[in-house]
């Protein structure tokens, strides 16, 4: 059985740093991308980024690149999204989601999520 269970989102004050846990069970990360999206109050879900399976590759939307970095540790079947220099905007419900498959980029659904974790960035 599938399953993701994210972990470390919390209250952070501006400019400071969070680093989001997607633990993966049921399944190899080596054979299933990782991807990582947000949720804001009142606003569409969006994209962060992902990591590709099998060459563990990433991928972010641009806005984000630079600031989000994500990486996994394969012997602990886990992803993990850091954040860096948080802004008000970034508080949002975080998520991580799999989808099995191989190749470049990011695909464009994912079957599997997680049920998220709570980001606030405020002062």
């Amino acid at each position: 059985q599938v399953q993701l269970v994210e972990s470390g989102g919390g209250l952070v004050q501006p400019g400071g740093s969070l680093r989001l846990s997607c633990a993966a069970s049921g399944f190899s990360l080596d054979a299933y991308y990782i991807g990582w999206f947000r949720q804001a109050p009142g606003k569409a879900r969006e994209e962060v980024g992902c990591i590709s399976s099998s060459d563990g590759i990433t991928y972010y939307e641009d806005s984000r690149e630079g600031r989000f970095t994500i990486s996994r540790e394969n012997a602990k079947n886990t992803v993990y999204l850091q954040m860096n220099s948080l802004k008000p905007e970034d508080t949002a419900v975080y998520h991580c989601a799999a989808q099995h498959g191989y190749g470049l980029g990011c695909p464009e659904g994912y079957n599997y999520w997680g049920q998220g974790t709570q980001v606030t960035v405020s002062s």
